[in-house]
């Protein structure tokens, strides 16, 4: 936990990722689609992506990837950050993080 605890430390948004995961994709480009520029860690891509993986499980991350933390808060995967995305509470959440500035809704 304190392992994820320093990776997300001063970052408005962090993605937890593997470069094969479709979802993760999916994720990533609606978050970067409002403006923000997500630190994104792929797993599969590090020395330590296992032991960050077994960290995720620890915390109740179900599946492990995606797995994004907006103002260092645990948000959850895919499906909680799509239920806020059509709630329309994400970008709220990335406004209070300070990820994005503005935004103008279409």
């Amino acid at each position: 936990m304190d392992m994820i605890t320093g990776m997300v430390a001063q970052k408005p948004v962090v993605i937890f990722s593997k470069s094969s995961c479709c979802i993760s994709h999916s994720i990533k480009s609606l978050i970067c689609g409002f403006g923000a520029n997500p630190t994104v860690y792929e797993l599969d891509e590090m020395a330590n992506g296992q032991q960050i993986e077994r960290a995720l499980l620890q915390m109740g991350c179900q599946p492990c990837v995606p797995t994004v933390f907006i103002g260092e808060q645990f948000i959850g995967g895919a499906k909680s950050i799509m239920s806020l995305h059509v709630r329309n509470e994400l970008v709220t959440l990335l406004m209070n993080a300070k990820a994005i500035w503005i935004w103008k809704k279409k």
